[in-house]
């Protein structure tokens, strides 16, 4: 029986994230509910996150599209952490077994919280962990989950997240949930890195001049235009006008959702940008400087040193 580590206690600074694998579970969803994880931890440049991977009896298990994977363990034997995400796909209520629920209320107790991916709710609520808690699923599964299980209060909604049970309704819903979670734990700047990181986000409202982008939107569509204008910077009133906002309103937007302005995002957006060409590139100063809409490579380098505490060249050596 293979040992599984307890990562919690090796590296205390960092979010442990323990995934329960089943039969059948989608790529896509481990893909989306790790790579970000992953993103976060490179775009941070430090190990934010650790995660494992642990079935119900620590035997190997297949995805629904032939990948196998080799867990650590069981998921009884593991000494808990702060994320359990319960991952099966297809086939799960043939996984609520009388072990499978008896090892997740075992889990309830050694994990800070637990999150139910794609169906995983069905197995939480199974096993009695969503009593008297908002929950969703997939939706293919909605109808029945509210009538299996009437003491869970079932949300049609992306993902939801009460107290310490969280869960998704599928595959891009998890990317979207793992992002709340990023956010949660190193800001909404890292949070909208990473989403652009994998090209999640809104699209360039120039696109489609009827597009009306929602409220809670507003502040990712202003980092999307901002992305695809680090060379020649859009002053913030045409941020707003081809948003079909005011500017006052757009910064509105930005000290709710933020804390900061943004002039501020911009500028970090841009500095992001400079500090990958000077990691990435061989580019010089001068030439990142004006990939990045500084006229005066001097002032990018002091903003540069501001925002990352060292000039480009040094960050250049440290890569």
């Amino acid at each position: 029986m293979a040992i599984v580590q307890n990562w919690r206690r090796i590296m205390p600074n960092a979010k442990s994230v323990v995934v329960l694998l089943f039969p059948d579970f989608s790529n896509h969803c481990l893909a989306n509910a790790i790579e970000p994880l992953r993103g976060a931890n490179t775009l941070a440049r430090r190990t934010a996150w650790i995660w494992q991977f642990v079935s119900v009896d620590g035997a190997p298990v297949r995805s629904s599209s032939g990948l196998p994977v080799q867990p650590e363990g069981r998921l009884a034997d593991h000494p808990g952490g702060d994320l359990l995400l319960v991952m099966p796909s297809y086939g799960f209520e043939g996984h609520a077994t009388p072990a499978c629920l008896a090892a997740l209320r075992g889990a309830a107790r050694r994990f800070d919280a637990l999150a139910g991916l794609d169906t995983g709710s069905w197995l939480l609520a199974a096993a009695g962990l969503l009593t008297g808690r908002r929950a969703t699923i997939h939706w293919d599964e909605l109808d029945r989950f509210a009538e299996a299980f009437p003491e869970v209060s079932v949300v049609d909604d992306r993902f939801v997240v009460d107290g310490d049970r969280l869960s998704c309704g599928g595959t891009t819903t998890t990317l979207e949930l793992m992002l709340t979670l990023v956010e949660r734990e190193g800001g909404p700047m890292l949070a909208l890195d990473v989403a652009a990181l994998f090209m999640h986000g809104e699209r360039d409202p120039r696109l489609d001049p009827s597009l009306r982008v929602p409220p809670d939107r507003l502040v990712r569509a202003a980092v999307a235009l901002m992305r695809r204008n680090v060379e020649a910077p859009l002053p913030v009133a045409e941020l707003a006008r081809r948003l079909g906002l005011s500017q006052r309103a757009l910064e509105a937007q930005f000290a709710a959702a933020m804390g900061r302005g943004p002039r501020s995002v911009y500028a970090s957006v841009r500095l992001g940008t400079a500090r990958r060409l000077a990691e990435q590139t061989t580019l010089s100063v001068a030439e990142i400087a004006a990939r990045v809409g500084y006229a005066n490579a001097s002032a990018m380098t002091r903003a540069f040193r501001a925002e990352f505490g060292a000039p480009p060249r040094t960050m250049r050596r440290g890569a």
